[in-house]
């Protein structure tokens, strides 16, 4: 398992809000994984995003579901630093009706 792996997995999680993937959208912070673990930090667009909690179940349902030899799945929300957004992709930006 890469970093990429992760990253193409999460892929499947969408924000609630605008249809886009986490990844494109530029929500994952930091990946960490060993042989039996992996931990993920997301953030949000911002911090009262009250969507947060199942943005995070949603990972962790795909990841478990893509690396079924992990045992311990760790997703968590983190602020710092906080989200921007030059943190998005150009698909997302484009899907936003935003020239990148």
């Amino acid at each position: 398992m890469t970093d990429d792996d992760v990253r193409d997995a999460l892929r499947e999680v969408m924000d609630p809000e605008l249809g886009i993937n986490v990844v494109d959208l530029g929500l994952v912070q930091s990946i960490e994984h060993g042989p039996s673990n992996l931990s993920v930090g997301l953030t949000m667009t911002s911090p009262a995003c009250p969507l947060g909690h199942h943005v995070v179940e949603q990972a962790i349902v795909v990841l478990k579901r893509r690396f079924p030899a992990i045992t311990l799945v760790k997703v968590a929300l983190v602020w710092d630093p906080p989200w921007t957004p030059s943190r998005m992709s150009d698909a997302a930006r484009r899907e936003l009706g935003w020239n990148p």
